[in-house]
């Protein structure tokens, strides 16, 4: 048994169900389980003492939703003051360009910033696989474990192409039988439905406007037979609305409810516009949202009722999204950006700093489906992040510096995933950033080039 003694920290927010916060006191970690917290340390022996004096320790962050092969064409230039199908339509012809190494590189890059930005947890919704894709998802694990996160890869699809009624070419579809197989080889080879598991796998169509009611269907089935959880986009839009009302005849979140898919196995991302009853049906049906407030306002999707939800019961978790809505793989900065957006929408007493971080790691945990992340308890895993509370970014921010973390701008200074550091001094220790970033230059210029017939 290998044990490590975090010892002697400035503060640490353990959020945990009580909400404790301490002073000058110690996390014990046995094989990358966390088994006691408090004041008082140990006096027995440990293989590692890991000083924390003038560090904040708060949990690993959990990335909720994400498409990280965006990374490749993130600040697109053409996609200023473009909403959201029309930056779908403009885009799926680029993105029918994707290879292995592309989506390889994308997730080393996403990740490792992610890493940076204190996350050791991060799911993925792949959706696009242009012919020769069946090994997509495989390369993403692999990223993913060269990274050193927690990795829940969801198998995302489509089925319903233009000439169906739907947004995505045809080259960018598949039929439901190929779709349905190949999710059942990633689970049977990858997920791993154990505590403290480091990857696990998803079943994900798009979206009402890309995915048909008979694969919904056929995926939750296929889902709950296997014992993995469920993930889609809904009520991004109010174009998305009127789609769904006009086909259907039913709200987005209805459309859900219809095909099974309000339950407690179901984490869905957005939730921008949805009507109270739609709240009620989420909160009834025990399903939770990912909350991706940096991509909603970029594309003039509007501002999630976060608030409503949450006082409602839905469980809301935090997602950077892709990275050609965000730009960037930063879950630190999405704390702050959900604290602004749920003010601007709903005044100024909307959603505190401490409730922000709840959701960047109770929140994504729960959407995650995980009872062993997202708190520094006994019984969970080890994924810590550490502050320096000197930082000149915190510096004045010592009557509170919880919130400090969430308003200003530090940026970690150790991450550690299962007791394992991977970010040490502000730097990721498992790869080399610079030969990433340049791997993800030339994966982003050949994709380009490809989409635009170079």
């Amino acid at each position: 048994m290998s044990t490590q003694l975090f010892a002697n920290y400035r503060y640490l927010a353990t959020m945990d169900d009580a909400g404790t916060e301490l002073r000058n006191g110690f996390v014990l970690v046995e094989d990358g389980w966390i088994t006691h917290v408090g004041t008082e340390p140990p006096t027995h022996s440990v293989d590692r003492r890991v000083d924390c004096a003038g560090y904040i320790v708060i949990p690993g962050l959990v990335n909720a939703h994400h498409h990280l092969y965006q990374t490749l064409t993130r600040a697109f230039p053409e996609s200023t003051g473009v909403s959201l199908f029309p930056w779908l339509e403009m885009l799926y012809p680029i993105w029918a360009g994707l290879d292995e190494d592309m989506i390889y590189a994308s997730t080393r890059a996403g990740l490792a910033e992610l890493a940076l930005s204190g996350c050791t947890t991060s799911a993925d919704h792949l959706y696009v696989f242009p012919s020769g894709s069946d090994g997509f998802v495989d390369a993403e694990i692999r990223a993913a474990q060269d990274i050193g996160l927690r990795f829940h890869a969801t198998r995302g699809s489509m089925d319903l192409s233009e000439k169906d009624g739907g947004l995505p070419p045809d080259q960018v579809v598949q039929p439901i039988d190929e779709i349905l197989a190949e999710t059942v080889r990633l689970i049977q080879h990858y997920h791993d439905p154990s505590p403290g598991a480091h990857t696990r796998i998803g079943v994900a169509p798009c979206s009402p406007f890309s995915a048909s009611t008979q694969l919904m269907r056929e995926s939750a089935s296929l889902a709950r037979e296997y014992g993995v959880r469920l993930h889609t986009h809904i009520a991004e839009t109010k174009d998305e609305d009127t789609y769904s009302r006009e086909r259907f005849g039913l709200s987005p979140v209805e459309l859900l409810d219809s095909v099974e898919w309000v339950a407690s196995d179901v984490w869905l991302a957005h939730c921008v516009h949805p009507s109270e009853g739609d709240v009620r049906l989420l909160a009834g049906g025990g399903s939770a949202v990912a909350h991706c407030p940096t991509s909603n306002m970029l594309l003039g999707s509007g501002l999630a009722p976060t608030p409503r939800l949450l006082a409602a019961g839905v469980q809301v978790g935090l997602g950077v999204d892709g990275s050609s809505s965000n730009d960037g793989n930063d879950l630190r900065n999405e704390m702050k950006q959900s604290l602004l957006s749920a003010r601007v929408r709903d005044g100024a007493n909307a959603l505190s700093a401490r409730q922000a971080l709840w959701m960047a790691t109770r929140g994504g945990a729960a959407c995650l489906g995980r009872d062993d992340i997202g708190a520094i308890e006994p019984g969970r895993a080890a994924d810590l992040v550490l502050f320096e509370a000197d930082d000149l970014a915190l510096a004045g921010g010592e009557e509170d510096m919880l919130a400090a973390i969430v308003l200003c701008s530090a940026r970690p200074a150790s991450v550690y995933v299962h007791g394992r550091q991977v970010v040490s001094g502000g730097r990721l220790l498992s790869a080399d950033v610079d030969e990433i970033a340049g791997q993800q230059r030339a994966a982003s210029r050949r994709l380009l080039e490809r989409g635009r017939g170079g």
